[in-house]
């Protein structure tokens, strides 16, 4: 037995040994050596405390043992892993352990390590606890540490395999339960560009899994414990062994940096990892992209095979690995078995017609089905020899198309791109696999994006959106809606080609591909004018779409209304897919009335200002919800935007106009609401300088993040500017008086009676400045061209408290009258867009780039907000 040492001098002993296993992983990068050691020391430790407060005899007392649950159990304990252990005993000694085991467990937790201690006796083990199954799964990996091996043995090779036999259905079911939920979590999806490499799809809680069922299923099979090694098929284990050493040595990585257990392989982490060759030892120099392209074609595999024995699980019997011959269900035909879900082929022989693989992914994408292990298997083998003479030519372009129109294709698509089949039979994809694009709004990689591209039109007709009912109608309608998910597949290739200008890119590919699949001429010019024009409908929405110029422009550059129906589908789709919150009900309205406008203007003309005395029919409708207020409305909607009457329901144009008859009495109406996402503030009043960046400022003060607003004023100088923002100290959420207050305050500012210099000063003080996780350069475009009335600014910079108040003040210094603003945040990115006059007309030139050198240095000189340019705003009233 060693000698005691004391919780100092044991502490010691853990950090010196502990730098030792950093200092060899920063050497090597051997994840794998890190967590054996890091295991080994622990387990040392164990031992050494068991001889001091259990036993002097490392295998003694008698009937109780030390045993290792979980991740300890597996020899896998990460620099910051919890340690699991379980204090097994025979049943009534439970005083006389009670202090042994506490003393045990408390020395542990003075070292300041996360241990979980667990005392059970066997006949409790052998109890399946239907509320918590979790503990019968962390008993799959037990092993023997200390104490009584005989007791271990009865647990290890008696009550364990009864267990598991008696209740694998319910534990699987638990283990399935568990890893849906799990899944959610991540969006269902490997492919993140920050993915977790523990808990996310593909990570090292999925190997976990897919080890843990081949044993249920060995187990349940045998009644005994299988060898390791027989767990997976051979074909199988060794790619999954070079996987596991991969990810062991990235969450070893990340646990190091971070000195904490964080598994989230964020940006910064990508670009150190790639540098140090974590996880690829001798290789040579990489980039962070093609790195994490390693990564994913890992965690890949690993999500696969996981998928696949969870589905099986259930028909996998006698056994989890014999694949079922001639087994029959509705969906089963001569060359393909369907059973749980999962497709087979009937025949077990190597493939030998190059296209069954194409029929057979038809097959899926009619379905909706997952493939089998063994049917992965022979496509696998059947590859080189489809390599070596792939279809082409109308022949391909038909299962393909096949492929595409069926409702489950992206199901299909990405089965194909994860066995290689997709970039083999189109090499112009294979260039963005699993390829990262360092883009804060993007959630995905530019492959899983593709292919959520296509899965959100097909789920246009199952969609119980309001907002999508329109868009399913269009679809609909299209012709040839194969060309436009051809075009949506090849969109994004030209980031793996040509960084920079991917349209340029993506249409050289796309011509490479159109050729090879023998397109009609008429049909690959659809497909390239797609790709051309897609981002086209989405640089509108962020100008005023309401103005003729805007629409004048998209249309003048569709060639048919066939055309404008299917760009808008794509940029739904495109925007849609970029991240789950990408496109809201008012960005999916938006595209909608921008289709509208852009295919009604194809038609006819329109006005681009209201003039009340005439037979439009929202003005119609509006006098017969107020007959009471017709001297009212008329005069308040001369000369306003059309995009105010389109953008407003009948109930809010109602509401301003009874606040405009208000002004009389006070001049500055104001109106707060709350909705489901944010809150809404109204301002009605007769138009002043620095009115918007005021108001701004005012809301900047009191904490408030601006999600979007915009501007509008009628023929007599009346405005009506809109603020949705969110609380972000949950001042008005939490106190309902505070409204009042909220209210009265911005009520002075806009007055000119608080001092909004002071207010800001205060707010900023109280706040801890937080790094933005993507640098964004600050842009200021003018246009001149896209309005008849008004010049155009666009603002593009790091979104920030205050900014909006920041740029509103300069504009409002150089004589600027906001005619509509449109604002806009995408992630850490704000996207402000200005239609400006001074003395009633366009800026003159001059004047353009004296603003811009204006707007420039406001917002990258560093200065606090309150000292923005609003201190050379006229004096208070």
């Amino acid at each position: 037995m060693p000698a005691p040492l004391s919780t100092n001098e044991l502490r010691d002993f853990y950090a010196e040994e502990s730098a030792k296993i950093q200092r060899d992983f920063a050497s090597s990068g051997d994840g794998c050596a890190a967590v054996r050691g890091r295991t080994a020391l622990v387990e040392s430790i164990a031992l050494r405390l068991w001889q001091e407060h259990i036993s002097p005899d490392a295998e003694g007392p008698e009937n109780l043992a030390l045993v290792a649950l979980g991740g300890f159990g597996r020899r896998w304990l990460f620099p910051y892993s919890d340690i699991d252990i379980l204090f097994l005993h025979a049943g009534g000694a439970e005083r006389e352990l009670k202090n042994p085991i506490r003393n045990f467990s408390q020395q542990i937790w003075d070292l300041r390590l996360k241990l979980s201690p667990a005392t059970r006796t066997v006949a409790e083990c052998e109890r399946f606890d239907p509320a918590n199954v979790e503990f019968a799964i962390s008993l799959l990996d037990c092993r023997y540490l200390a104490g009584d091996r005989k007791l271990y043995s009865r647990l290890h090779d008696q009550v364990i395999p009864k267990l598991v036999s008696r209740e694998s259905r319910a534990i699987v079911q638990r283990l399935t339960d568990l890893t849906r939920a799990r899944y959610n979590k991540f969006g269902d999806t490997v492919f993140h560009l920050d993915p977790n490499v523990k808990d996310g799809p593909g990570g090292l809680r999925d190997y976990n899994l897919a080890c843990w069922l081949a044993l249920i299923a060995a187990v349940d099979e045998t009644g005994a414990w299988p060898e390791e090694k027989e767990l997976l098929p051979p074909w199988l284990r060794q790619k999954f062994d070079a996987a596991l050493d991969f990810l062991m040595s990235a969450r070893c990585f990340l646990h190091f940096r971070h000195g904490r257990d964080d598994n989230t392989l964020a940006w910064e982490a990508q670009d150190e990892v790639a540098a140090r060759h974590i996880g690829m030892p001798g290789s040579e120099p990489l980039s962070a992209s093609d790195w994490m392209r390693i990564y994913f074609g890992h965690a890949r595999l690993i999500h696969r095979v996981a998928l696949q024995l969870l589905d099986e699980f259930p028909a996998a019997r006698p056994s989890i690995y014999k694949q079922f011959q001639n087994l029959r269900s509705r969906l089963s035909n001569s060359e393909f078995a369907v059973v749980d879900g999962r497709l087979f082929l009937q025949r077990q022989e190597p493939i030998a017609d190059p296209e069954l693989p194409l029929r057979l992914f038809r097959f899926l994408a009619r379905h909706g089905l997952g493939l089998s292990s063994a049917a992965e298997h022979q496509l696998e083998e059947a590859l080189p020899a489809l390599a070596a003479a792939p279809p082409k030519g109308a022949e391909l372009w038909r299962h393909l198309q096949e492929i595409l129109l069926a409702p489950h294709a992206a199901e299909a698509l990405r089965a194909m791109h994860s066995l290689g089949l997709l970039g083999l039979l189109l090499p112009e994809f294979k260039v963005v696999d699993s390829l990262v694009i360092r883009d804060y709004s993007h959630r995905f990689t530019v492959d899983e994006h593709t292919f959520n591209t296509i899965e959100s039109l097909h789920a246009l007709r199952k969609s119980q959106s309001k907002w999508d009912q329109g868009y399913a109608e269009l679809l609909d309608e299209i012709e040839q809606p194969d060309l436009l998910y051809l075009a949506l597949l090849l969109h994004d290739t030209g980031k793996g080609a040509t960084p920079g200008d991917h349209i340029t890119g993506s249409l050289q590919q796309a011509k490479s591909c159109l050729a090879r699949l023998d397109l009609d001429n008429p049909d690959r010019e659809t497909v390239l004018f797609l790709i051309a024009r897609h981002l086209d409908m989405g640089s509108a929405l962020r100008r005023d779409i309401f103005d003729p110029q805007v629409t004048r422009q998209l249309a003048d550059k569709m060639r048919s209304s066939e055309d404008l129906k299917m760009l808008c589908l794509f940029t739904y789709a495109d925007i849609k897919s970029v991240n789950p919150e990408a496109l809201t009900p008012w960005k999916a309205e938006n595209l909608w009335q921008l289709y509208i406008g852009a295919a009604n203007l194809m038609m006819r003309s329109a006005d681009d200002r209201v003039h009340a005395g005439g037979d439009e029919e929202l003005v119609t409708h509006l006098r017969t919800l107020m007959p009471a207020a017709g001297k009212k409305l008329e005069p308040f909607l001369e000369g306003l935007p059309r995009r105010y009457l389109r953008t407003q329901a009948a109930s809010d144009v109602i509401r301003h106009v009874d606040m405009a008859s208000r002004l009389g009495s006070d001049s500055v109406q104001l109106d707060l609401t709350r909705g489901r996402h944010w809150f809404e503030l109204t301002l009605v009043t007769t138009d002043r300088p620095f009115l918007f960046s005021r108001m701004a400022g005012a809301l900047a003060a009191w904490g408030m993040n601006i999600v979007k607003a915009a501007a509008f004023s009628n023929k007599d100088g009346v405005v009506v500017d809109q603020f949705f923002f969110t609380d972000r100290f949950r001042t008005l959420e939490l106190n309902l008086p505070e409204w009042e207050r909220f209210k009265a305050s911005v009520h002075d500012v806009v007055l000119g009676k608080a001092d909004l210099s002071r207010m800001l000063r205060d707010r900023l003080r109280s706040t801890k400045d937080v790094p933005p996780k993507v640098k964004v350069e600050t842009r200021v475009e003018i246009d001149d061209e896209s309005s008849a009335h008004s010049t155009l600014v666009e603002v593009i910079s790091q979104d920030r408290p205050g900014l909006l108040y920041r740029i509103s003040s300069q504009l409002a210094r150089h004589n600027c009258n906001i005619e509509i603003a449109l604002i806009e945040t995408e992630g850490q990115t704000a996207i402000d867009v200005f239609y400006v006059t001074s003395v009633g007309a366009k800026l003159a030139p001059a004047h353009q780039e004296q603003l811009r050198a204006a707007l420039l240095d406001e917002l990258t000189s560093g200065r606090p907000a309150h000292l923005a340019a609003d201190a050379a705003a006229p004096p208070p009233a």
